[in-house]
Order: C-alpha cells, then structure tokens, then sequence
C-alpha cells in the first residue's frame, strides 16, 4: 500500500475508534404536531345549576367553554317588554323569560363569574326566533337588543349593586354568534361585521373542519360525526342526538345506552383527529338535561379523559380566534 493511503487508512481507524468519525447523523427532529384543541359550547344558559355544573367541569379539567347567552332570561316576567324582536311585539320569545328578580341576578351572577374564570360569553340573540328571513337591519336590531340588555341589565331590573366594569365587559367582551335553530342568511354575514363581532359558529360542516375567515368573521361548524351502530352522520350537538336517539321524546330508559353511544361517538371523532391532522374538534351542548342527562353525562366522562392531555387544548372559540389572530399578525410583521 502506498504510503498516502497507509497514512490516510490509519488516520480514519484512529478516527473511529476514538468514537467520533464515522457515527451516524443526527436524526431529523419528527415534525412536531399542534395541539389538538376541542371547543366546547353551551347555547341559551339559563339553568343557574348547569352554570355552575358546567364551571364545575371546567375547574377540574382545565378547559374553557364558550356559553352563547339568550338575552331574554336577563329580563324577568315584570321587565320582558324591554326585548322587541323584529317584526313581533314587545315582550315576545320563543323561549319564555327569566322567572323572576332573583333568577335574573343569579344569572348575571355566574356570567359574571364564568368572564372570570376565563370562559367566552358569546350572543345567541335573544327571543330564539328563526332569522332567515330576517334582513340585515332586521339582524341589526337583534344585536342592538342584546346588547342593551346585557349592558344594562342590573339598572332594567333593579338588581343593586351592578358589578364594578359590568357596562365596560358587556360592550367589549360579546365577539360571537350562534344563530337560534343555525338558521343563517345573507343578511346575517353582512349584519356580523357592523355590529363588531369577530366569529360566526352558526355553521354545519361534513366532519371537522378548519375555519375559514371572510370579511372579519371567523366562521365555525359544528360536524357531522359517525355515531351508532351503523356509523350514520349526526350534527355533534346534544339536540341532534336527542332526536337520533328518542325521536326528541323523553325516554330516560334509555340514558345509560345514549349517553355511552355518545361518549363512544365523540370519542371516535376525537381520536380520528388526534391521530390525524389535528383539525379542530367541536361540540355543541343546552343546559337542557334531555333523556335523564345522558348528554351531559358523556360531556363530563369525554372532557375528563381527553382535556387534561398535555397535547390536547379544550378552549373557546373566542380564544382560538384569538391565537389564529395573532399568528396572522405576527406572519404579517416577520413576512
């Protein structure tokens, strides 16, 4: 062997025994995935014991829930002709009013304590009527309801003292809309960005989806996820379920078979995102118990298992538009 190459060959063998020279390279760091985030909601809140069951299963879970209010159940039988919906007469709902003085302020109460507590208070109107066929000032003038009453709902009812920022938390607090019965229009997308809301979760969607933003509004979709035996499509919201389940009859029988139906069904449709592209997985809930509370009883054993996960986020739409907000800004300056 040439002296060269005996000189070079002796070099690499001390090399490699020394430990270092031919050891293999670095792995490629895996690409990290995101979090997995769920948003859960609550429409209507009126019950003053789901409120508190729901901040409840907040507190041991670690989420944030987003509670779309209707405004009638802040003005009580003696206060109710402060809400004209369009085209009805003073004092009309689809959903009754508050029950009384005392129901009204501990109402306000637990707004007050969910705000802070970090939950999202969200519009979902006031009287629950149908706006399809509403035009934009008709829209308008829903909005304009809402948030005069939250606004001044102590001073309407007489309830004393009002909270010390109250009027500075109702006017700037409200960023979403889920529309009564998810029933939109044109009308309502042209109304949402005069009136300064951020997002929409008034939509339906063929599984998860990621939210798209148009004209200022980030615009949410409850999914059709697979549940029961046969896997058919069902909206992932407790009402549908009720319907799917007992034709929306009460049929208490059968909670313990709806709620583990249930559970089994967000389940599925969480995994098959956690495993997956992480697209964002929402659920849609009433403070209504239907068939004996089986709805609310998968909520609670689904959340506890899959919320306090170090890579899983249980947060609220407003939080989510928030983060997706802020990325766009900081792409915008770094871009």
């Amino acid at each position: 062997m040439p002296l060269l190459s005996r000189v070079v060959a002796s070099s690499l063998a001390s090399l490699a025994m020394a430990g270092g020279a031919f050891a293999d390279p670095p792995a490629t760091p895996a690409k990290l995935k995101p979090k997995q985030v769920v948003i859960i909601s609550f429409d209507s809140a009126r019950d003053i014991s789901q409120w508190k069951r729901s901040r409840a299963l907040a507190e041991r879970t670690g989420a944030h829930f987003t509670y779309f209010l209707s405004c009638v159940f802040l003005l009580s039988p003696q206060t109710r002709s402060e809400y004209i919906a369009p085209g009805k007469s003073a004092g009309k709902s689809n959903i009754g009013f508050a029950a009384s003085k005392q129901d009204v302020a501990d109402r306000l109460e637990q707004i007050r304590l969910a705000a802070s507590e970090g939950h999202d208070i969200g519009s979902h109107g006031c009287g629950h009527f149908d706006g399809k066929g509403w035009s934009k000032a008709d829209w308008l003038s829903e909005f304009g309801s809402f948030q005069h009453i939250l606004e001044n709902a102590y001073a309407i009812n007489g309830i004393a003292p009002e909270p010390s920022g109250w009027r500075a938390f109702a006017r700037h607090a409200v960023v979403g809309f889920r529309a009564p019965y998810l029933s939109t229009n044109k009308a309502l997308y042209q109304a949402l960005p005069a009136a300064g809301f951020q997002f929409d979760a008034s939509g339906v969607s063929k599984g998860p989806a990621q939210p798209p933003t148009s004209y200022g509004i980030t615009r949410f979709s409850l999914p059709q996820i697979p549940e029961g035996p046969k896997a058919r499509p069902v909206i992932a919201m407790d009402y549908n379920l009720y319907v799917r389940h007992s034709g929306g009859f009460e049929r208490p029988s059968g909670a313990a078979e709806f709620a583990e139906r249930t559970y089994d069904a967000f389940r599925a449709a969480f995994d098959r995102q956690y495993q997956g592209k992480r697209i964002p997985l929402e659920l849609g809930f009433h403070f209504t118990l239907m068939n004996d509370g089986a709805y609310w009883n998968a909520l609670e054993r689904f959340a506890g298992e899959v919320c306090a996960k170090a890579d899983v986020e249980c947060i609220s739409f407003r939080d989510y538009v928030s983060r997706q907000r802020a990325g766009d800004r900081q792409a915008a300056v770094g871009g």
